[in-house]
């Protein structure tokens, strides 16, 4: 009786250790698979371009079984519908985009790159890096003592080769926090998001297709001076001075029809191969917008989230809208491909026709009644007899607040004033 008595006390006691192990390694469980997994959370982001590092929000949070996520650029929230979480793989496709996000994780930091298709399908690769549950955009310590560039200022870019373009800066600014976009004749450099430090500048965003980074200092006079990188092979040099009067030339001057064209002729394949062309029966009579987009375009998303639900307003009123791709992809099946994911994304149900490669010249020549082709995208309207009456360079999106707002109106009265014409 006492050996069983001890043998019992003692098996008791290596089942109470062994509960207590295996308790152990319970609570070591989930720690030890989050460690081999994609954890949810808010991330700061970041790219590494030749001039630096481009940061950006990365928001990773469940939805059902699935997962979703956020770019995060100021004021903006690019959601991202296409996450594929596999253990510790992550791999997320931007909205109406061939680009993807690659990396995978170890604890709380992802390490991968952004993959950016370009013209004729090259891709540039981009170093990613993240860490969750930073939030800050450049400088995680705020300077006390900073310069103010909020306001409007004239700006100038010029490229390595000598070229200028002429833009204009508009930003706003709480203590260090710096947010605003530039605005150019061919659109607007979307949401960008930094911080003043001293008498330095920095600004940046991704957004799924722009990877932009810039970087400037005050002089002493309060103008501007710096750098600007777009993805891994663009450089500019840029200056600003502060100027509250500062514009850019009328956007509806900078393209125009040929001496003695008045109607805008089309022949260009739909997603189905089947040619349509400007003189079908569904046009004729119709009040047309016609655009001149890409799905690589980011300001050709911002004007596809504006015509669509305008198609929708508009189109029972005798309104159809064209949209002429040009793609990166010489071939017709991956030009498709790429047009019929922009469609999906922003639920299109206008005609959208793939015109050819995302080449100016080549589009040119594939557009002989324009007097030439400056921009993506460029709008044009037509009205009932297929006389063009106006053409719109460039697109001032969201980001530009009131003047994206403006051109809101501009649209809807010039179709208004179509309409009610014979």
């Amino acid at each position: 009786m006492k050996t069983s008595t001890r043998m019992s006390a003692l098996g008791l006691a290596a089942l109470y250790l062994g509960i207590l192990g295996l308790s152990a390694c319970r609570r070591g469980t989930p720690q030890s698979e989050s460690a081999a997994a994609v954890r949810m959370g808010t991330y700061r982001a970041v790219l590494t371009l030749p001039g630096g590092e481009l940061p950006f929000g990365l928001d990773l949070e469940p939805a059902g079984t699935a997962s979703v996520g956020y770019l995060v650029n100021g004021k903006e929230r690019v959601k991202l519908d296409e996450v594929t979480i596999t253990g510790a793989h992550l791999e997320i496709r931007m909205p109406g985009y061939e680009n993807r996000l690659i990396a995978d994780a170890k604890g709380d930091e992802l390490q991968g790159e952004v993959s950016l298709v370009k013209l004729g399908g090259k891709q540039q690769h981009i170093p990613l890096h993240a860490q969750r549950g930073r939030q800050f955009r450049f400088f995680e310590t705020a300077a006390t003592d900073n310069a103010d560039i909020s306001g409007r200022w004239a700006v100038n870019f010029t490229d390595d080769g000598g070229k200028p373009e002429v833009a204009v800066g508009e930003f706003t600014q709480s203590h260090d926090t710096v947010g605003g976009t530039f605005l150019t004749d061919t659109g607007d450099h979307r949401f960008l998001a930094g911080q003043v430090r001293g008498d330095e500048l920095y600004l940046s965003t991704f957004d799924g297709a722009h990877a932009f980074l810039y970087k400037a200092k005050v002089a002493a006079d309060g103008a501007l001076a710096g750098d600007y990188w777009s993805g891994t092979a663009y450089h500019e040099r840029w200056t600003g001075k502060r100027d509250p009067n500062a514009a850019l030339p009328d956007a509806y001057t900078l393209t125009a029809m040929r001496a003695g064209a008045k109607h805008f002729d089309f022949a260009f394949p739909d997603l189905a191969g089947n040619t349509i062309t400007s003189k079908d029966q569904a046009f004729q009579g119709k009040v047309m917008i016609v655009a001149l987009a890409g799905s690589w375009c980011p300001n050709c998303h911002d004007e596809a989230a504006f015509l669509e639900p305008l198609y929708r307003e508009y189109r029972v009123r005798g309104v159809e809208i064209v949209s002429l791709m040009f793609e990166h992809f010489g071939d017709f099946p991956r030009a498709a491909e790429a047009t019929q994911r922009f469609r999906q994304h922003y639920g299109i149900e206008y005609t959208t026709l793939i015109a050819g490669v995302s080449d100016k010249d080549e589009a040119a020549k594939r557009l002989p009644t324009l007097d030439r082709f400056y921009a993506f995208p460029t709008t044009i309207f037509i009205d009932r007899k297929g006389n063009v009456r106006k053409i719109h360079t460039g697109f001032s999106g969201p980001a530009t607040g009131d003047h994206y707002a403006q051109f809101v109106v501009e649209v809807k009265a010039t179709l208004d004033q179509l309409l009610a014409e014979d």
